[in-house]
């Protein structure tokens, strides 16, 4: 079977033993990510610092077959993917030493607008959190933000809502495959994202939401736009995972303070108190 450059590419992803970090390592070792399924391992040794057990190792055949199913799939169901060195690949999240090798996208995206933005709080939101968030995409509607934020219950929803309502471009970051909503009671919800912007995964369709997915989730989220803003948040929490990790991508991050009282604004109030966020008023 004759294979495509892309086929080669899923299947990196595909490789047992290799995350992001390592994938791009040995992409600067190859003319093209064809020689890492095609070369001898003892080929191989010689190109990269890795040595030819390593390479005996990898799933490379079955690798490349799974990539074919997941082609296949995505030309059926409208998918498309983003490879790393693609011109389209959004050049923020390129800055991120652990950014993905693919995205699998879903929607009309430009992944590289002028201005992108994460939107992100708790799932126990308050009405004080909603309103905020509704204040806040009213007054970005004018300076033409594209907000980035996670489909979750809570603010992740209120801020996709609010970015429908007011005409400015939403992406959904899912920490699953993007053949499936998570959660189910979102179905429309990601409907609407898709015809307003789009969903983005770096998982292959079929992968579950488990636990574990969430925070690689966040760094896409944080890693995507210039600057960050949580709304609300308890003192743990994916929000908070978020704006580390924005501030470890040297972007901008801000945060609603709120009463000291209220266990969804305590979290928010630390990132302020701790010179990890700039106060939003």
């Amino acid at each position: 079977m004759n294979y495509t450059p892309l086929h080669y590419q899923i299947a990196l992803t595909l490789l047992s033993g290799i995350g992001p970090i390592r994938a791009k390592e040995l992409l600067l070792s190859v003319d093209n990510v064809g020689i890492l399924f095609h070369d001898s391992p003892k080929e191989l040794e010689r190109r990269t610092r890795y040595n030819a057990s390593f390479f005996r190792k990898l799933n490379r055949k079955e690798a490349i077959s799974k990539a074919d199913d997941i082609i296949n799939y995505n030309r059926r169901n409208n998918i498309n993917a983003l490879f790393y060195t693609d011109s389209d690949y959004p050049y923020r999240l390129k800055n991120c030493v652990d950014s993905p090798i693919i995205l699998y996208t879903k929607g009309e995206m430009d992944l590289n607008h002028s201005k992108m933005v994460a939107i992100v709080g708790t799932r126990n939101a308050t009405s004080y959190g909603k309103n905020l968030c509704a204040e806040l995409i009213t007054s970005l509607k004018d300076i033409n933000v594209s907000v980035v934020s996670g489909l979750a219950v809570g603010i992740d929803a209120c801020a996709h809502r609010n970015c429908i309502e007011n005409n400015l471009a939403t992406y959904g970051v899912l920490g699953n495959g993007i053949d499936r909503v998570y959660p189910a009671g979102h179905s429309a919800l990601s409907e609407k994202i898709i015809n307003s912007g789009g969903l983005i995964s770096e998982f292959t369709p079929g992968t579950p939401p488990n636990r574990e997915n969430f925070p690689k989730r966040n760094r896409i989220v944080a890693g995507l736009c210039d600057a960050t803003i949580v709304i609300e948040s308890k003192t743990r929490g994916g929000s908070l995972i978020t704006a580390r990790l924005a501030n470890d991508y040297n972007r901008d991050v801000f945060a609603y303070p709120g009463s000291v009282h209220r266990e969804t604004s305590q979290g928010c109030n630390a990132l302020i108190a701790n010179q990890s966020a700039h106060l939003m008023q």
